[in-house]
Parts: structure tokens; sequence; C-alpha cells
């Protein structure tokens, strides 16, 4: 904040608005900027993780593990989204901290199932009572990026699936004829073609995953929305040094302008990386490079 914010009711309207701007609650509003791009760092990587090994389990030839892969991916697709996000949530934290329970107080003599109540020894919770906010805020965290990860790693699955059924059934057979035993024909030859087919679904998938985000608010955590409804509420004298009216309607402009900037970062980047992987690939995409190549 700046050193003429001490009194804001002698204020200009552009350094009133200025002190708005910088004020603690508005840089946790910038910060949860930062949050949900990290979010997205995390997420990716681990859902893709989740879905290719629901993609490899789905494509087993045993029997038990096929089925157990193509399970994962059918039940997930098939109930909406927000409605995995509440679960998991509290089906990770209980648990866990069931887990820690069984470990921490083996002489416990009461049923943790108490009717609808979750009853486990104090020193099994997650986190303890008594630990500072930043490990509260932490640990909700996790458990949020451990269901973005279930719930997108299942769609993952049925693309990374998908593009391996699609890389041609003969390049496989050739490179059994010259020998290659099946792991060095799954990572040598299935895996690197897999990806051109794969990535136009991953990248509506990463679409929908960085549209998925405000989904944080539901579960809890102090994310941009949270803050642009807290924000942007009105405010008056009496709760605020810098009372204004309904000023909702910009804040959310501006998460609007956010998400299609992320949006259209990631088109480019994408595009981009779609064009690398087609070289030299017996595809569309290939063969329209080697044409303008010609």
């Amino acid at each position: 904040m700046f050193s003429y914010c001490t009194d804001p009711d002698t204020l200009g309207q552009i350094r009133w608005l200025s002190c708005f701007l910088t004020t603690g609650v508005h840089m946790s509003f910038y910060m949860s900027f930062l949050k949900v791009l990290f979010l997205l760092a995390v997420t990716a990587p681990v859902a893709l993780a989740f879905g290719f090994v629901g993609a490899m389990a789905a494509r087993s030839r045993l029997l038990p593990v096929s089925l157990m892969g193509k399970t994962y991916i059918a039940v997930v697709r098939g109930v909406p989204d927000i409605a995995f996000f509440l679960f998991f949530v509290i089906a990770l934290d209980q648990a866990f901290e069931y887990i820690r329970h069984k470990v921490l107080c083996p002489d416990w003599d009461q049923p943790i199932r108490q009717g609808s109540d979750f009853i486990v020894c104090q020193a099994a919770k997650l986190p303890l009572g008594t630990d500072p906010q930043w490990m509260h805020e932490t640990y909700g965290f996790i458990l949020a990026v451990l269901t973005f990860a279930i719930v997108f790693g299942a769609f993952a699955a049925n693309v990374l699936f998908g593009g391996m059924q699609a890389v041609p059934r003969a390049q496989l057979e050739t490179a059994e004829a010259y020998g290659l035993n099946p792991g060095q024909i799954f990572w040598r030859i299935l895996v690197p073609q897999m990806w051109v087919y794969a990535l136009p679904g991953l990248s509506n998938l990463w679409m929908v995953l960085i549209k998925a985000t405000p989904l944080l608010f539901l579960l809890g955590i102090e994310d941009i929305v949270y803050w642009a409804r807290e924000l942007g509420g009105t405010k008056t004298a009496r709760f605020s040094d810098y009372p204004h009216g309904d000023w909702r309607m910009w804040y959310f402009f501006a998460l609007l302008v956010f998400y299609l900037l992320m949006t259209r970062v990631s088109e480019v980047v994408l595009e981009r990386l779609m064009t690398r992987l087609s070289h030299g690939q017996a595809t569309t995409g290939g063969e329209a490079q080697r044409r303008a190549a010609a």
C-alpha cells in the first residue's frame, strides 16, 4: 500500500482506487491467480500419469487388469464431475485419517463409524488443530490436486487408449518381425506414435481442465472466484475502509479476460506441439508437411 493511503476519505478518485487495489486482501486475490496456475502445473502431469496407467490397464491382456482400467474410465466419465469432486475430497480425507488412526492409535476401542459421524483419535486428524493456517491450506490444496487428477485422469486414459488403438497395427507387427519384444514395441513404437493421435483429445481436455479450476471454490479453497465474490460484493463504511457498491461484474470480467488469455496461449502452444509431433508421421498433418516441403 502506498504512503498516502493513511486516510482514504481524503483521497481523490485515482489515488483512492490505487489504494483500494493494493490492500492486503487484494494481494491475496492476486496470489490466488498464481494458485490456479500452480494447480494446473501440478495437476496436468499427475492426471496424465493417472491416464497413462489407466490406458495401459485398459489394453492389458490380463482380463482383471483390463476390467479395472475400463471400469475406472467408464465410472468417472459417466458421473457428473462436481459429484466426484465433492466425493473424493471427503473420501480421501477420511481415508488418510483412517490409516493414521490405525497406525497412531492402536488401542482405540470405539467404532470409527458412529452413525453418520466419522470419529478418529485426535492424533490422527489431518491437519492437527494446532497446525498453522498454511498447513491447513496446503492440505486442502493437495486434496484438490488428487481429486482433479483422479477425475481428469479417467478422461486422459480414454484419450490415450484411443491413441494407442489408432497406431497402425502393421507397424507393431513389423517391429515384432524384427525381433523386438513386447516391452520394446510398446515403448519404442507404440508410445512415441500414440501422442500424435492423442494430442487433439488431450488438448481439449487441457481446455476443460482450465475451465474447471473455479471448482476450487466449491472445495473450500480461497481461489480467484472466492476473492472476486468477496471483494466485488457491496461494502459499507462499517465493514471496510474502502466502501463501494456491487462491483462483482468487474471482478468476474477480470476472470473472464484471464481465462481467455490462458486458453489463447494454450492454443498457440498446443498447435506448435502438434506440428512438431506430426513431422515425419504417416498422418494427415505429416503428409501436409511433406507436401509443403516439396
